[in-house]
Formats: C-alpha cells, sequence, structure tokens
C-alpha cells in the first residue's frame, strides 16, 4: 500500500512572517524542512506527500515549488495566491507551468463570516478548473454554511475540505458541525482531509476515544472514496509525534477492507491531485 501524506508544511521559521505562530507554541519555533520529514517519512513507512502553504505571499509558492522540484518524495504542492488580484489569471499561466502546483488555499479561517460568498473571490476560484487546480477549504465550523454555498455554486471545481473544518474536539461540540459537515458531504465535487484533529483536542489530554464521534461523522458522509489521510505536521507536533497522528487514523479504519484503506491513505490524494504516480 502507497502512503500519501496529503497535508504537511515546511518553513524556515521567521517571527515576522510566520506572526499565526503564538507564545503556546513553542515547538514549531524553529525550521521545519525536508530533511527533517524525509527520516519521519521512511520510520513511518509514508511514499510522499502534498505540501501545503503556511504563510499568504508569492515567496511562499516559490519556496514550496522549489522544495518539490529538489525533493522526490514531495508530490504535490497547494499553494497561495491572491484571488483578488487583478493580475491572478495571469499568474496562474505563470505558476501552473510548474507540474507539481496542483492546488491553490486561501487562509479563510481567518476572515470575516462571509467571505466565501464574495463575487470577486468566486471570480478568482471560478478559474481554477480552467487550469486543472483544486481548492483547499480551510474553515471553522461557523463557515461551513458559506462553504456549502461555494460548493454548490460550482459544481464543476475540485475541492478538499482540510483538518474536516476543525471541530470542536476538546469541547465535545459536535452539534452544529455534524449537520453541516453531512450536508457539505452530500456534494460529491468535495473530499475530506482526515488531518488537523489533535491540534483541536486537548493538547495535553487528548485520547483515541476523543476522535471517533467525528471520524464517524466525516466517514459516513464522505465514505472512503473521499477520504484523505494528512498529518498536518510540524502543526501536529504541538499536540502529539507523527507516529501517534497516524496511528489515530489506522486504529479507527483497521477493520476497513484493504481497498477502503488503499483509498484513504493514498489512491485518493493521487486521484483528486493528479499525483504523478510514477514519480
Amino acid at each position: 500500500m502507497k502512503i500519501i501524506d496529503s497535508h504537511q508544511h515546511f518553513w524556515q521559521y521567521d517571527p515576522q512572517i510566520y506572526d499565526w505562530i503564538d507564545d503556546s507554541m513553542n515547538v514549531l519555533k524553529q525550521n521545519y524542512l525536508p530533511a527533517d520529514l524525509e527520516s519521519i517519512y521512511k520510520k513511518n513507512e509514508v511514499d510522499g506527500c502534498v505540501v501545503v502553504q503556511a504563510r499568504t505571499d508569492l515567496k511562499e509558492i516559490d519556496f514550496l515549488l522549489d522544495t518539490a522540484s529538489k525533493n522526490y518524495f514531495v508530490k504535490g504542492v497547494v499553494g497561495w495566491l491572491d484571488f483578488l488580484d487583478n493580475q491572478f489569471e495571469k499568474q496562474l499561466e505563470q505558476y501552473t507551468e510548474y507540474s507539481n502546483l496542483k492546488g491553490l488555499r486561501h487562509v479563510v479561517q481567518a476572515e470575516p463570516l462571509g467571505f466565501l460568498d464574495r463575487k470577486d473571490f468566486q471570480a478568482g476560484l471560478k478559474l481554477l478548473q480552467k487550469y486543472n487546480l483544486v481548492y483547499d477549504i480551510l474553515i471553522f465550523p461557523p463557515q461551513l454554511e458559506e462553504s456549502i454555498r461555494l460548493v454548490k455554486n460550482l459544481p464543476n471545481q475540485i475541492f478538499v475540505l482540510d483538518h474536516i473544518a476543525k471541530p470542536y474536539i476538546k469541547k465535545q461540540d459536535i452539534g452544529a458541525w455534524e449537520k453541516d459537515i453531512r450536508r457539505l458531504a452530500q456534494l460529491e465535487n468535495v473530499y475530506c482531509k482526515i488531518s488537523g484533529m489533535v491540534t483541536e483536542a486537548d493538547w495535553e489530554n487528548w485520547q483515541l476515544e476523543d476522535f471517533r464521534p467525528y471520524l464517524d461523522v466525516v466517514t459516513a458522509g464522505f465514505g472512503a472514496n473521499r477520504l484523505l489521510y494528512g498529518s498536518d505536521w510540524p502543526v501536529c507536533l504541538l499536540a502529539a509525534e507523527y507516529h501517534q497522528v497516524m496511528d489515530i487514523v489506522k486504529n479507527y479504519f483497521s477493520n476497513f477492507t484493504s481497498a477502503e484503506k488503499e483509498n484513504i491513505f493514498g489512491k485518493n490524494a493521487f486521484r483528486v491531485y493528479g499525483l504523478d504516480p510514477h514519480q
């Protein structure tokens, strides 16, 4: 079984650039680069990854594309471009010359409610299909409603929901999130990454069982053909080591068929992001 980690990050730490890393996140205040991750992947038998943007400027997409070109296990890049820039399509033309660019995302979780309804933002999003790019949805639960409207408005665009929309696992609050996730999952052009869960739980005291209700919901909604394993390394280190994150997912799906596990842990990522199986 080929394992693809569909969500991780690299950075050369600078406190001004990565200002979202606050004093509660001291473990993240250092460089995290391919050499650090490659040894972890070898230990955990992970074959490759999709690296995702962690800051919103053009230097980030350049850095990630360069990193992908120099490291065999980095199979694809989800970068950032400014959807509201009047040069957006010109930038798409420029950056899609790089075969490793597979998708884009915007940090919508940092935007006010209703951002995804903006006509200018959606105008940019409508261009992605033309360039065969996926859009990763990064939101908090109150933004699920507008995400559903967005996905309905663009039925031919492929979307991937990051971090199961960051439910309030620490508070064991599932109600509104569950209702909206089930509605979103009915739309077949959206997929879901099983990632980012440990950092939404109690960092010091989480248990395997904390995640089961949330995994039950996304598994029932999306099914094994639309779920993707992701670690969210190195952000996951706030609450868990890499092998612990992987073990949560492996444990939950341990009784699923081999074909279902192959889809969740690799094949879906290859298919959704158009990764090269021979790379």
